[in-house]
């Protein structure tokens, strides 16, 4: 690309815009003004807005506010943006109007500008053609609930269900271990292996509940409702037919929200929805965590399980293998926890008609269902695959196991089984020698009612 520019102009006056850019004044001015930080519009949102555009435009041409040769035109363009084609047209930062004006202005000029290449004359104006009826204040809040959709739906949600077949693989791989459980860090009673796997398999289902319970919300579109609400500028009908047109687009059941003047100010239904991203990145991060812990050693550690070697675990002691996998999911989860203050502090800060927040929003949402997306398909494939029982680890400690002694208190009660364990502890003996040496039970009587594969 050369240093030629030309010249457009907007309401403010001309501007130098590279000859090669399908992108116009509002842009340009944009992009030197607010030359902050390295984070750009997320594809997510460049994606969405290109839906937008155009459903917007049938709807203007089928309520009479645009020909049929705009709307294809616009549409036609905006497919090009949807295919990838134009993703170098879209520079703006995340850190800009807190409205998103200017990366609506950003879509309004490329659309426009493409689509009169194609047509080969001036036929598409940004905002006469391809913002008509239409404004950045219901047009970003628009996006953004599409984009977040089609990230849950296309991204996240089918890796979480990855995940929890992955994990019922492993049950019934797993059935008839029994092995210590733990609480508290400390020894507990006897727990099936598989009703372990069992209880992460639980975690990602209901991570998986809850985001499907946020997506109502989500489905609700501002669209229509344009600068604060009212639908000003906005044909009667707009509103239900573009959301009709949205919907029929991405083949999601999206609606017009009725109460735009909540649409255009609340984010509520994004923070609801991070709130579920969060509650399974805060289950992950447990799963991560139980599977490092079993994992530990190999000979000094828990031990009881074994995971794949991803790569060296250390660029100085040979042949250490470390739970890699497990450290990028617990990353990822701190991350989302991160941006969920982020997007909750943002959403609290709309004043009157509109919040003006929405790209730091944006921003962070599509980053967590990415992160955690890519976390969850990496964590499947590469570590909870793979997982391996140490059978024998896990019987060796299941029997070393002090929490045995629970089984008798139905027979000797709990203070005296309480005593069997502290001297056998103490002493550093067995249960069995413990209780025979306080004459408690007779040898036996012990052996019948202590039955650790029984106690699950």
């Amino acid at each position: 690309m050369d240093g030629a520019t030309r010249i457009e102009h907007d309401s403010m006056g001309e501007v130098e815009v590279p000859a090669w850019a399908l992108w116009g004044a509002q842009t340009e001015r944009s992009y030197e003004n607010f030359r902050i930080g390295t984070e750009t519009m997320p594809k997510g949102i460049i994606r969405a807005f290109a839906l937008l555009k155009k459903a917007a435009a049938q709807a203007n041409a089928e309520l009479g506010c645009l020909t049929e040769e705009q709307a294809t035109l616009i549409g036609q363009a905006a497919d090009e943006v949807l295919a990838g084609q134009h993703d170098d047209m879209f520079p703006l930062k995340v850190w800009q109007t807190g409205s998103g004006t200017q990366s609506n202005m950003n879509m309004n000029e490329v659309l426009a500008n493409r689509g009169n290449q194609i047509a080969g004359m001036k036929v598409l104006h940004p905002n006469d053609s391809v913002n008509r009826s239409q404004s950045s204040n219901d047009t970003f809040p628009t996006a953004l609930h599409i984009a977040a959709v089609l990230a849950l739906e296309e991204e996240l949600l089918p890796e979480a269900r990855n995940l929890v077949e992955t994990l019922k693989h492993l049950e019934k791989e797993n059935e008839g271990i029994v092995k210590s459980g733990r609480t508290h860090l400390q020894d507990a009673v006897p727990i099936a292996f598989s009703q372990e796997i069992s209880g992460w398999r639980g975690l990602v289902e209901a991570g998986i509940e809850d985001i499907e319970a946020s997506l109502p919300g989500l489905l609700k579109l501002a669209l229509g409702g344009t600068a604060v609400g009212t639908g000003l500028n906005a044909p009667e009908g707009f509103d239900k037919l573009v959301a009709s047109k949205v919907a029929a687009l991405t083949g999601k059941p999206f609606v017009t929200d009725p109460n735009k003047f909540h649409a255009l100010t609340g984010k509520d239904a994004i923070v609801f929805s991070h709130g579920a991203v969060k509650a399974l990145a805060a289950n992950l991060m447990k799963i991560a965590n139980d599977v490092r812990w079993l994992a530990s050693g190999p000979r000094l550690g828990l031990g009881e399980i074994t995971i794949p070697a991803n790569e060296p675990g250390s660029s100085i002691m040979p042949g250490k293998v470390n739970p890699t996998q497990c450290e990028a999911v617990t990353m990822v989860a701190v991350q989302v926890m991160g941006n969920d203050a982020a997007i909750g502090f943002a959403a609290s800060q709309g004043n009157f008609e509109l919040n003006v927040f929405m790209p730091v929003i944006a921003y962070n949402y599509l980053q967590s269902v990415r992160l955690l997306a890519d976390a969850i398909h990496s964590f499947d494939i590469h570590c909870v695959s793979g997982i391996v029982a140490n059978r024998n680890k896990m019987q060796s400690n299941l029997h070393n196991s002090l929490m045995l002694v629970t089984c008798l208190n139905p027979y000797i009660g709990y203070e005296r089984a309480a005593k069997v364990a502290h001297k056998a502890y103490a002493e550093g003996t067995s249960l069995k020698d413990a209780c025979l040496a306080l004459g408690y039970l007779t040898a036996e009587e012990f052996d019948k009612v202590m039955r650790p594969e029984e106690m699950v």
